[in-house]
């Protein structure tokens, strides 16, 4: 006959730390949702267009960035020109495209910067709590009312010359990382309070590795779905300062450019102003049309993912 012994753990020796439960490990999952949605689908091909067109600009029109057809000033699409020339004899498509590449990465390099910066901070200032949290938060309050594109504008001379569109995605990004930051630290003092992370805490774990471990990927549905918006109102916001001067200057150029020189013949030369602004509806279009996707695919209580009452 056996006899099971249950053996008494020695006093003090601490009881193993519970892991922390992981992140749902559903790329597959999430995958198939998203392909199986028709308006992601559209999204990402339309993307696909964009980016191709943006980095293949030139090859596909012909003619580079700077080089004038001084035979064609100002005529409208052609065979040759397929979105006709500007008043410098230009090609709108080839500008444009290029305009394209240079927002389209303006807006990746903001929705990366003020996503990593909105995370840090908030999941920082909801765990520290205390003195840290008033501080943090106090600095989110005060760029939240200060008028941000009145500083953009003082600031804007120092964006003339190569690579001043990196320096203005830098500011960008400076005045777009607070309301996500109030959405991670409302989220970090909920799971602060989770039984994996206060036996972290009592194991000894520094609170940086706690907060990058056990909490901010339990917010990864959050911060992508903000990432991909943020794309999105990055682009506005670059292409507005840039129509009004105020954004990228030359000689870089971006579709805030090419739409402010083209609106100056909207009326007599329309193909200058109509090929840009397009370009910018649907490139604003597909980051919105994934963006929702995502959402819906990364977040169980989604709306639109729930099942429909059958009705009587």
């Amino acid at each position: 006959m056996s006899t099971t012994e249950t053996r008494a753990e020695p006093a003090g020796t601490p009881a193993e730390t519970p892991a922390a439960p992981a992140p749902p490990r559903r790329i597959r999952d999430v995958g198939r949702r998203l392909l199986a949605t028709p308006r992601v689908v559209a999204g990402l091909s339309l993307l696909a267009l964009l980016v191709a067109a943006a980095l293949l600009g030139p090859l596909l029109s012909g003619w580079e960035v700077g080089e004038r057809d001084y035979t064609a000033l100002l005529e409208g699409p052609s065979a040759e020109h397929w979105a006709g020339t500007n008043r410098t004899g230009q090609d709108v498509f080839t500008q444009s495209t290029a305009g394209l590449r240079t927002s389209m990465l303006i807006g990746l390099l903001v929705a990366l910067l003020s996503t990593a910066v909105a995370a840090l901070v908030g999941s920082f200032a909801g765990y520290l709590g205390r003195s840290a949290d008033r501080a943090l938060m106090w600095i989110a309050d005060l760029l939240l009312v200060l008028p941000g594109f009145v500083v953009l504008a003082i600031l804007s001379r120092h964006f003339a010359g190569a690579g001043g569109w990196f320096v203005l995605a830098v500011l960008l990004s400076a005045f777009s990382w607070m309301v996500t930051s109030k959405m991670v630290r409302g989220a970090t003092v909920s799971l602060r309070e989770r039984e994996y992370v206060r036996a972290a805490r009592f194991m000894g774990v520094p609170p940086y590795r706690i907060v990058l471990r056990h909490i901010l990927p339990h917010m990864s549905s959050l911060l992508i779905a903000d990432a991909t918006i943020a794309v999105s109102t990055a682009v506005i916001g670059e292409t507005a300062l840039s129509y009004f001067g105020l954004g990228v200057q030359a000689p870089d150029i971006s579709l805030g450019v090419v739409i402010a020189d083209g609106a100056r013949f909207a009326t007599t030369a329309w193909w200058m102003f109509l090929f840009p602004t397009a370009l910018l509806v649907v490139l604003v279009l597909a980051v919105n049309m994934i963006g929702d996707g995502l959402r819906d695919a990364l977040d169980p209580q989604s709306v639109s993912r729930r099942p429909r009452r059958k009705q009587r």
